[in-house]
């Protein structure tokens, strides 16, 4: 004869009809007691004389809901998790399972079945990974079999998601981590302070803040490194597109494009290294938590409330934080190389930006018009439509390159300065001489086309 088990709610009925019937007890204070009717306490007493416990089963128990899981599927979607969809959430991983392999299962499924082989999703809560972490010690403690033991304890060390750790880098320069963090550093909006901080040394060599995470700050912050250090040998960053990014209209698959910050790294010959595992830079990011700790108290307490200011105070700041966290110098070789002349950076550390010439031979540019002039102080005239690229300087200085040639940039005035007919016209000056980039500088370079967009400018000059 099987033991029947019942549920709480069914064990307290049999207990109650198993009372009354024993003890010929009263019909009505069990109907209260159940919260049911007369009828249904006579129906349970004739259930409990012909079955007995069974009898309070429910109809269902023991039966297979007709759409569960079979066991070979269940085998499927762990193999195919393992080995196919690892790296995508519960939720993710679903609709992956439905649209390649047509296998059903809901989230709630898919977790309750991967949590019994101990496998958890990349976005599992820290409470579960502690829950799931305290079972498998248990088990692995009460393990017998040697075998078993030593599978429970790879599956800890694959919960405990640790990254090795990883020796400084020998040199002063030689890999610079960069990468910005948000955070209400100062008043009541938060900011992004973007930073490099070296390997090597712990060394803060440039602090910048902005609004947002953008490509002016990472240029602020290589301008800073470039200016007090020189030129380092490589950049470690996450997988931001200010750094890097797949254009589909390249026809080689394989080779990356050039966003404007890797041109310009490019152009000094800086490595750029990125990576999507935020533990694998891991200076940047214990020196983020170190400075949201102390960085916002001493902004306060300097009465800092505007962008500018903040950027002010940082120039002192980041000196005091290098002297108290970063390592002595004196026995680490510094491999920058030398520090570029400030019109070289100046010219290098530009926003370039692509735009069309209008029928009026000039180009349009943050609202403003502007004219084309060559280095003798003339004007330029191109056909409509000639494609090229406005060039930002790191100082705000506008230029100009299409087809190979540099032109500076002069804003067209909404109106004239004086007038022909009422006014004394001034002697009329010769055009000044202007200062532009040779041919060799790597704004005439086609190959920043060929990185930019895979296509390149073509019109004709009017002569």
């Amino acid at each position: 004869m099987r033991k029947v088990i019942l549920k709480m709610k069914a064990q307290h009925k049999y207990e109650l009809i198993k009372a009354l019937v024993e003890k010929n007890g009263n019909k009505q204070h069990a109907a209260l007691k159940i919260g049911c009717t007369l009828r249904t306490v006579n129906r349970l007493i004739k259930k409990y004389k012909t079955e007995g416990k069974a009898g309070f089963l429910h109809g269902n128990s023991g039966r297979k809901p007709s759409h569960a899981l079979s066991e070979i599927t269940k085998a499927d979607v762990i193999t195919l998790y393992n080995n196919k969809y690892w790296d995508a959430n519960f939720t993710h991983a679903c609709e992956l399972l439905q649209k390649h392999d047509d296998i059903r299962i809901s989230p709630t499924t898919l977790r309750s079945l991967l949590l019994r082989e101990f496998i958890l999703s990349p976005k599992a809560k820290r409470c579960t990974k502690k829950q799931v972490k305290n079972q498998l010690q248990q088990l692995c403690k009460n393990a017998t079999l040697k075998k078993e033991k030593e599978q429970l304890e790879l599956s800890l060390v694959s919960l405990e998601d640790s990254h090795p750790r990883r020796p400084r880098c020998s040199y002063l320069g030689e890999m610079l981590q960069m990468d910005a963090s948000v955070h209400p550093w100062f008043g009541n909006t938060k900011t992004n302070l973007h930073i490099a901080i070296d390997d090597a040394t712990g060394l803060i060599t440039g602090a910048f803040f902005d609004t947002q995470e953008t490509l002016k700050g990472y240029y602020n912050v290589l301008h800073q490194v470039l200016n007090d250090y020189g030129i380092p040998a490589m950049f470690y960053t996450d997988n931001r597109t200010v750094f890097e990014y797949k254009n589909k209209k390249m026809k080689d698959v394989g080779k990356d494009t050039y966003t404007q910050f890797s041109y310009a790294c490019h152009q000094l010959g800086i490595e750029i290294r990125t990576t999507s595992i935020p533990q694998a830079k891991g200076r940047v990011e214990r020196a983020f938590e170190t400075l949201q700790s102390r960085l916002p108290v001493e902004l306060r307490l300097a009465g800092i409330k505007t962008l500018s200011e903040a950027n002010v105070f940082l120039n002192s700041y980041i000196k005091e934080y290098n002297a108290k966290f970063s390592l002595p110098l004196h026995h680490i070789k510094s491999v920058f190389e030398t520090q570029p002349d400030s019109e070289t950076i100046d010219q290098t550390l530009a926003v370039l930006t692509e735009r069309k010439i209008d029928n009026g031979h000039c180009i349009k540019f943050d609202k403003k018009y502007y004219k084309l002039i060559d280095q003798h102080g003339l004007q330029v005239h191109y056909h409509k439509g000639t494609v090229g690229m406005v060039i930002k300087t790191f100082r705000n200085r506008l230029f100009f390159s299409t087809q190979n040639k540099v032109y500076a940039l002069d804003k067209v005035p909404v109106h004239e300065q004086s007038s022909k007919v009422f006014d004394i016209l001034p002697v009329k000056e010769k055009p000044k001489k202007r200062r532009i980039p040779g041919m060799k500088h790597p704004w005439n370079n086609r190959a920043f086309w060929e990185h930019h967009d895979n296509r390149l400018p073509t019109a004709a000059l009017i002569v």
